[in-house]
C-alpha cells in the first residue's frame, strides 16, 4: 500500500470523494442517498482547497487501485485541518486509516504546520476511535461546522 499526493480533481480522486460523500450522507439520513443528494453535499462542501498552496489531497493505493483518501487544508498559519478521511469498504480493517493519518501528519510537517485539527460527527464512532488512539485529543469547538459534534487536535 502506498499513500501519495494527488490532484483533488483527478478522476480517481473524484470517485473517492463521491464515495465519501455518499457514505457520509447515507449515514446521516439513514438510507441510500440519491445522486442529487450526493451532488448537493459535494457542492455544499467543496474540496478545491485541498491542493496547491491551500492544502493537500492524499490517496492510498493497493496494487495501483485507489482505496482511500484524506485531505489537509490550512486552518491558520501553523494549524492544519484534516478532512475527507475515507477508506473504501473492502479495504477497511487493514490499517489504512492509520497509514492515511500518518501521511497527513507528514504532509502537515512539510507545510510548516505544528498541529492538526478536525471535526467529526457523533455517529462516526470508528473515526473518533481512530483519532483518539493516535494522539488526537478532544477540544472545544473551533468552528461552527453544521454537522460537527466532536472536535479533535494533535500538536507536535
Amino acid at each position: 500500500m502506498t499513500v501519495s499526493a494527488a490532484d483533488v480533481e483527478a478522476p480517481e480522486s473524484v470517485v473517492l470523494l463521491r464515495e465519501y460523500f455518499a457514505e457520509m450522507t447515507a449515514r446521516y439520513i439513514g438510507r441510500k442517498p440519491t445522486d442529487s443528494e450526493i451532488e448537493s453535499a459535494m457542492a455544499e462542501d467543496p474540496s478545491a482547497d485541498l491542493s496547491g498552496d491551500t492544502g493537500r489531497f492524499l490517496v492510498a493505493r493497493e496494487n495501483g487501485r485507489a482505496v482511500g483518501c484524506v485531505g489537509l487544508r490550512h486552518h491558520d498559519e501553523h494549524t492544519g485541518e484534516l478532512t475527507r478521511m475515507f477508506v473504501v469498504k473492502p479495504s477497511r480493517g487493514q490499517g489504512l486509516g492509520v497509514s492515511l493519518l500518518r501521511a497527513a501528519e507528514r504532509a502537515a510537517v512539510e507545510l510548516g504546520m505544528r498541529a492538526i485539527r478536525l471535526d467529526t460527527r457523533g455517529d462516526l464512532v470508528e473515526a473518533r476511535k481512530l483519532y483518539a488512539a493516535n494522539g488526537y485529543e478532544e477540544i472545544e469547538p473551533y468552528s461552527d461546522a453544521l454537522y460537527a459534534d466532536h472536535w479533535f487536535e494533535k500538536r507536535w
